[in-house]
């Protein structure tokens, strides 16, 4: 049996598409109640495809580092901006805040009923992560996704006071 699982997450994206979150974040339960456990993600992999709202039709790029550490599963990976429609529509969509979470899509290898309801998983195999509108976890958010044109912005000013400060 597959489960999804949406989580809230903080996401952000840059002019490239580049995209990153934390998928899963430990220590607290999703709005149903699971847990997953530090170890869970022991077998997860890049590359995964990044989907859109759980859609198998709707791939929108791909996750290329997923990395368990003490906060929960972080992952960073890239829209395909330039060879998909859907990917710029996503990233518009990332950028206006109307999109900003992040849902796994795994099966469960191993889990325990929790008191008062939901799983304690201790073992699953990670199918894809997505970007989503309403996440069911409250701490899976897309954190960073840089903007290019920002950094451009910044660049820019940084040379202009250095080539005041030569000036002066």
């Amino acid at each position: 049996m597959t489960n999804f699982l949406e989580l809230k997450t903080s996401i952000t994206v840059d002019d490239e598409g580049l995209v990153a979150g934390i998928a899963w974040p430990f220590g607290t339960p999703d709005r149903v109640g699971d847990v997953i456990t530090p170890g869970a993600f022991k077998g997860a992999r890049a590359p995964l495809p990044i989907l859109f709202g759980h859609d198998p039709n709707d791939p929108v790029g791909t996750w290329t580092e997923i990395t368990e550490t003490g906060a929960g599963l972080q992952v960073k990976g890239r829209l395909l901006i330039d060879d998909v429609a859907r990917a710029r529509e996503v990233r518009a969509l990332v950028r206006a805040g109307a999109v900003g979470g992040l849902s796994i899509g795994f099966s469960t290898k191993k889990a325990a009923p929790r008191r008062g309801g939901g799983r304690t998983i201790t073992d699953l195999e990670l199918v894809e992560i997505s970007l989503v509108t309403v996440p069911c976890h409250p701490g899976a958010r897309i954190t960073a996704a840089k903007d290019a044109a920002a950094t451009i912005k910044i660049a820019e000013a940084i040379q202009r006071a250095a080539a005041q400060i030569k000036g002066t």
